[in-house]
């Protein structure tokens, strides 16, 4: 296993891009290649920086505040009665936790959330909102870092995938619209 690769594992793997990475495993090349400190993360918050430290024999540091603070295990809820069913949720989960289709109404699926806060930005009615794990009605474990890894892998595969297709369709259509 590669030093990013074992520094990974020690990251939450919520994909929530407050370190200013495009998700864990960037964060963790560019701490493996000395270009970021081990400080970056708040939802690993102090057990993740420790953990951080003992493994690349580094000083320990406080969290740095730019880039959030350390809070308890939250889920985004989407109200109900607010919600316009626009999707724009649903491309920036970064673990496909929002379920719906367009014009309906859309909804968390908590036992996979990670609290990541992604799709708070795009949504036009501000209609997510972010609640403790605790708090839920119903008990919902927080999801291991190896399920969050998982899921962010096959997303990433969708969209790629949907994306060759649809380049590949398009080129289609352009040599089909070409006077021969």
């Amino acid at each position: 296993m590669s030093l990013a690769e074992s520094i990974d594992e020690l990251l939450p793997q919520t994909q929530c891009t407050r370190c200013g990475y495009d998700g864990c495993a960037p964060y963790a090349a560019a701490i493996a290649s000395h270009r970021t400190e081990i400080n970056r993360c708040p939802p690993g918050g102090e057990t993740t920086i420790d953990a951080l430290a003992a493994l690349l024999s580094r000083q320990r540091l406080p969290l740095d505040p730019d880039c959030g603070v350390t809070t308890s295990a939250v889920v985004a809820v989407i109200d109900e009665s607010r919600c316009i069913g626009c999707t724009k949720c649903l491309p920036p989960c970064p673990v496909d936790a929002i379920v719906g289709a367009a014009r309906r109404m859309h909804t968390v699926l908590n036992d996979l959330c990670t609290g990541c806060e992604l799709c708070i930005a795009p949504c036009p009615v501000d209609c997510i909102t972010l609640v403790p794990r605790a708090q839920l009605g119903r008990p919902s474990p927080e999801p291991s870092a190896n399920a969050n890894r998982q899921r962010f892998h096959a997303h990433n595969t969708r969209i790629e995938r949907l994306a060759a297709e649809r380049a590949a369709l398009l080129d289609v259509k352009k040599r089909a619209a070409r006077p021969a």
